[in-house]
């Protein structure tokens, strides 16, 4: 069934809230049950539609999996039955390509359909193969599918031509099962990839370097079972932050984790922007200044897209969105994702100044009273989110459709924001 967001703008958020379990740390941990024949439990996990998708992708290989409540989740692959995972499966989700390394590692052998996932550019999967390869995986490609067969890898010294978050997990998982060491440089370390490597040593697997550029594996005979935490998703504690400074609210965002949000207060502040850190919790007070600061010289400041540390990719649709509502002027520069902007018309359908330089570079001139507006599709996760924090601080009721792209993303945002006092409501698209 087809549904729609219906949101009444132009309400202060003020409440508190449960920061669900990371996203791209769930996606990943789930598949790397599959290098154990013992339990795991997984808690923290969030109810979304990727890591739906993911579950079942698991089931397709012969593993079960029991929902225990309370986002607790047992995956026991004690028998991996088949190696082709469900194709279709496979293309609602982009993070299936995860499943390449655990699959090789346990079994030697997997047929993937190519991924799916978010339309926001091309996102190449020749890292994964090139360190695949390396460590010892034979990989062809034919029809939309990739065949992949391995005998016992083999540690290996492995430079990566782009930091790639999933083929640094890819290359993780595939490794710690490996013969002898393997060396990963330029790798990612995010916090999901960090959460991922913790699970994995938790599981007896011997990484070193966590947190940094460069892994060094030490592969290990079999791994064993466990009980691990999805650590917070620092993507939606922004997100929420972002709702409620636009909306000009206070918010308490509980078990937040928030030793991930260096680089984020940094690029906020230039948009005035801030918060509070309480233990494991952050504090969005109200009377924010909302003031784009300078850089040296009064130049109009950059907001760029890096590999961690540096701020997220992942973020650059909601922190422009955020700009909206700030006094100023500033340039935000997209380079990984061609078509990360491309929602950024709909913002400006709703009032919104906004130049759009080229495919990664846009310029945004605010403050602006946004507008509500009646009909407004979700093209991603984030421009989703996006665009939902434009409407809860504009004029008007606004629909958004294609809310399934958000679901993907945000555990039932809905609640979420109706605990904050958001006027929003889930609902069939008419006929």
């Amino acid at each position: 069934m087809r549904e729609q967001f219906v949101i009444e703008g132009n309400h202060k958020l003020q409440g508190t809230i449960t920061a669900s379990g990371n996203k791209n740390a769930a996606l990943k941990m789930l598949p790397a049950c599959l290098l154990t024949d013992e339990p795991v439990i997984l808690t923290n996990m969030p109810d979304i539609a990727d890591v739906r998708v993911t579950m079942e992708l698991l089931r397709s290989l012969g593993a079960e999996v029991e929902l225990l409540g309370d986002h607790r989740v047992r995956v026991h692959a004690q028998n991996v039955t088949r190696h082709a995972p469900d194709r279709e499966l496979c293309q609602r989700t982009r993070a299936s390509v995860v499943f390449a390394g655990p699959m090789l590692a346990r079994v030697g052998r997997l047929e993937l359909a190519a991924p799916g996932g978010d339309v926001i550019g091309r996102r190449r999967l020749d890292t994964h193969v090139l360190a695949l390869q390396k460590l010892g995986a034979t990989i062809t490609f034919d029809s939309g599918v990739f065949h992949m067969q391995a005998g016992r890898l083999r540690g290996a010294d492995i430079l990566l031509d782009e930091a790639s978050v999933t083929a640094t997990e890819n290359t993780l998982m595939a490794a710690v099962l490996a013969e002898g060491t393997t060396i990963i440089r330029n790798a990612a370390s995010e916090p999901h990839v960090q959460n991922l490597c913790h699970m994995l040593n938790g599981m007896g697997a011997q990484i070193e370097g966590i947190s940094t550029n460069c892994l060094t594996v030490h592969g290990v005979e079999r791994l064993h079972g466990g009980e691990f935490r999805v650590g917070a998703d620092y993507l939606e504690v922004v997100s929420f932050i972002g709702a409620a400074v636009v909306t000009g609210g206070e918010i308490h965002i509980r078990e937040a984790d928030p030793e991930h949000l260096a680089m984020a207060a940094l690029v906020f502040r230039k948009l005035g922007v801030t918060w509070e850190m309480d233990g494991n919790d952050v504090i969005v007070p109200r009377g924010q200044s909302l003031t784009i600061e300078r850089d040296l010289g009064n130049q109009i400041p950059e907001i760029k897209a890096q590999p961690w540390p540096a701020f997220p990719s992942d973020l650059m649709s909601i922190a422009l969105t955020v700009a909206t509502q700030s006094a100023g002027t500033v340039l935000f520069h997209e380079w990984m994702y061609n078509s990360r902007f491309f929602f950024t018309d709909k913002l400006a359908g709703m009032g919104a100044r906004i130049f759009l330089c080229d495919p990664h570079r846009a310029v945004v001139h605010g403050p602006t009273v946004l507008q509500a507006t009646p009909n407004i599709s979700s093209p991603d996760i984030r421009a989703g989110m996006a665009i939902l924090l434009a409407a809860l601080c504009a004029r008007g009721t606004t629909t958004i459709r294609n809310i399934g792209q958000i679901d993907r993303g945000y555990e039932r945002v809905e609640d979420k924001l109706q605990a904050l006092g958001a006027h929003i409501r889930r609902e069939p698209v008419p006929a």
